[in-house]
């Protein structure tokens, strides 16, 4: 069958800006995507994050301060139900579809942090997986192709359904979607087991940050930095440069 033919979960956080570090959950979502491609179950949740939602952010995801205070979970509550949610679905064994995971894994992970909520490796006790990321896999598969990679643009490429972009989510459903489609066109990817499939992107993500720092380096910045760990970035580990390369608005951050 392949995983791409099962039941896939797709995760999605909106938040309040685009640094791991700092900024704060205000939506989020596991939904699943059933066998033969419809929606299924999904879950959402809305948190007050405990900081002023930016204007620029509410613009994207819909968000405001006012609707977060007034209607959403405290944030330490709301934090801790979506990570023991997503151990869940990993402790099962099944994959979960995360764009951009790096991103999304990472700033889940400085909230529990920040809450002193135990993170999801320290729950399952090993480095969150499987994770199937659309982003590392479209780049893995198509390195050469021209144009936008975020998931609106890849929903478009993948023929997959995007209704509601930058709700958390219609964008799970369509990170779970636009993965599948990856495993069903492409067998280099779509035969393998989940396990090896996590691996091939760790190795995948760490090359094309790789690529894109001698980019920048060549191009723009000689001393730019782009994180290579993948689907977890350390905490404490000292970065150059600001937000995750990747994250924000297009592909994973205040706006999904």
């Amino acid at each position: 069958m392949g995983w791409h033919r099962e039941a896939l979960i797709g995760f999605d956080l909106e938040t309040t800006g685009t640094d791991i570090e700092t900024d704060r959950i205000v939506t989020a979502a596991l939904a699943e995507l059933t066998p033969d491609g419809r929606a299924g179950s999904v879950r959402t949740w809305l948190l007050d994050p405990g900081i002023p939602v930016p204007g620029e952010a509410a613009a994207i995801h819909g968000i405001t301060t006012e609707r977060a205070v007034r209607d959403g979970l405290p944030a330490a509550a709301g934090v801790a139900e979506i990570v023991t949610a997503v151990a869940e679905v990993l402790r099962s064994g099944r994959p979960l579809a995360v764009m951009n995971a790096r991103y999304d894994l990472s700033l889940l992970d400085r909230e529990c942090r920040r809450y002193g909520i135990p993170p999801l490796a320290d729950r399952l006790g090993r480095e969150p997986g499987p994770v199937i990321d659309p982003l590392v896999l479209d780049k893995h598969v198509d390195r050469y192709r021209k144009g936008k990679r975020t998931l609106q643009a890849l929903c478009e490429h993948y023929d997959i359904p995007l209704t509601g972009a930058h709700d958390a989510g219609a964008d799970a459903f369509a990170a779970a979607g636009v993965a599948a489609c990856i495993g069903r066109r492409h067998a280099s990817v779509g035969s393998l087991e989940p396990a090896a499939l996590h691996d091939l992107q760790i190795r995948a993500a760490a090359d094309q940050a790789a690529s894109f720092q001698r980019y920048l380096r060549r191009t723009s910045d000689p001393r730019a930095y782009v994180e290579r760990a993948w689907p977890l970035i350390p905490a404490q580990r000292e970065r150059v440069g600001g937000p995750v390369p990747g994250g924000g608005a297009e592909a994973g951050g205040a706006g999904g």
